[in-house]
């Protein structure tokens, strides 16, 4: 109830300057002006609404999302966007330019003209039942007819006939001004809330927790890199050292030598093996010496010969660079599985705040991400950083990969 009845004195505001400026036109017309006159008429009123009621809706809106608070609890949102710019009318300019503003300007207008209409209803047919239910009492002392909705009545047996179908339906007032307060309510919420900031709250979140997952998951390759490569890939090492001393000391017609010489090679292969899968985890060149190095390894230790293109000035992120690598090595074990390629390409150069990476070859093409030749997964690794992946394969080659990572500022 209280949410309707303070929507009175806001709707006659609002209301107001419309029925003053219908007032101005029905007496230029009224009055004999000519059509131009009242067109002139009609074209400053819209001027001075498209330049003015931005200034009126604005703290209307504002006043609307408090009181909304009276009957819906839920967060409401404006829409509006903090202001960076300096001087008043910068300031009212990029207010003029936001979607949430003319949101509210539809609202304003609605509330103008819409909401003294539906008040009046709601109103006129609770004071059409006040006066149907009193009637009896105003027919007691006088002889005169009392006028009462569409009859009279003179008695107060008569006025009685109007006033027990006016308390039967006294009930429904209740219910109108329900229905009344629930529409303004609907209106206000669907015009002047912005749903999509709660979008844009959850998708920064998102990418937030996305982050902090690809900088774990960074942290926690480095560490077991570090384990693999300090830990039980120096054990190994030693233990190969001394295997080959033992096969020294062992008389080469022995049955030992044999055993011992088999388990040397054995741990020889082993050791290469683990060497290849802590290259894998994370290439400690890549951290010591940045991205270009860790590419130069990457094209030596490749089948097919690899001109390498990447003269980068700056280190980058460690997310950004490994997220380089694997491209790239994946792309070259993609390359020599599947393509049979005898040329490759890798470019690597940054432009714009974006890390571009470009791995070309000329293979048979045909490359389909789903035949599950690692072109998904990749894709995904990309999509972490909220980078972009770009194939062109067609059948007979060339192949063309290009992937583009952000990377606005270079670590130093």
């Amino acid at each position: 109830m209280g949410y309707v009845l303070g929507a009175i004195p806001v709707v006659a505001a609002v209301a107001f300057p419309g029925l003053l400026w219908t007032a101005v036109v029905a007496a230029a017309v009224k009055g004999g002006s000519s059509p131009g006159g009242v067109l002139v008429v009609v074209a400053v009123g819209c001027g001075l609404f498209a330049a003015g009621a931005p200034l009126v809706a604005m703290p209307l809106a504002k006043l609307e999302r408090w009181r909304l608070r009276l009957v819906d609890p839920r967060p409401i949102s404006s829409g509006h966007r903090a202001l960076a710019a300096t001087g008043a009318w910068r300031r009212l300019g990029a207010r003029y330019r936001e979607p949430a503003t003319w949101r509210e300007v539809a609202y304003a207008v609605l509330l103008a003209t819409a909401g003294p209409v539906a008040h009046a209803l709601v109103f006129g047919i609770a004071f059409v039942l006040l006066m149907m239910l009193i009637s009896p009492l105003l027919t007691i002392g006088t002889t005169e007819p009392v006028a009462i909705f569409l009859g009279t009545a003179t008695t107060f047996g008569e006025a009685l006939w109007y006033a027990l179908p006016a308390l039967a339906a006294l009930p429904v007032v209740p219910l109108l001004l329900g229905l009344l307060a629930a529409g303004h309510a609907a209106l206000a919420r669907a015009l002047l809330h912005d749903g999509r900031e709660r979008l844009r709250t959850e998708l920064v979140e998102v990418s937030r927790s996305r982050a902090r997952l690809v900088d774990a998951f960074e942290v926690e390759r480095r560490r077991i890199e570090r384990d693999l490569h300090d830990g039980a890939q120096q054990r190994l090492v030693g233990l190969t050292l001394k295997l080959g001393l033992a096969r020294l000391d062992v008389p080469a017609d022995s049955a030992a030598h044999q055993n011992v010489s088999a388990a040397h090679d054995e741990a020889k292969q082993l050791m290469a093996e683990l060497r290849e899968l802590v290259r894998g985890i994370h290439p400690r060149v890549l951290t010591d010496r940045g991205l270009p190095a860790a590419l130069g390894e990457l094209s030596d230790r490749c089948p097919v010969p690899v001109a390498l293109h990447a003269g980068l000035p700056d280190r980058f992120p460690a997310h950004v660079e490994a997220t380089a690598y694997f491209v790239v090595a994946e792309a070259l074990t993609n390359i020599v599985k599947h393509s049979a390629a005898t040329a490759v390409s890798v470019t690597v150069r940054q432009d714009a705040g974006v890390l571009a990476v470009e791995v070309a070859d000329d293979g048979r093409g045909g490359a389909d991400p789903a035949r599950g030749t690692g072109l998904t997964g990749l894709a995904d690794r990309v999509a972490v950083i909220d980078g972009k992946m770009l194939l062109s394969s067609p059948v007979g080659g060339p192949t063309l990969l290009r992937v583009e990572l952000p990377c606005p500022v270079p670590s130093e």
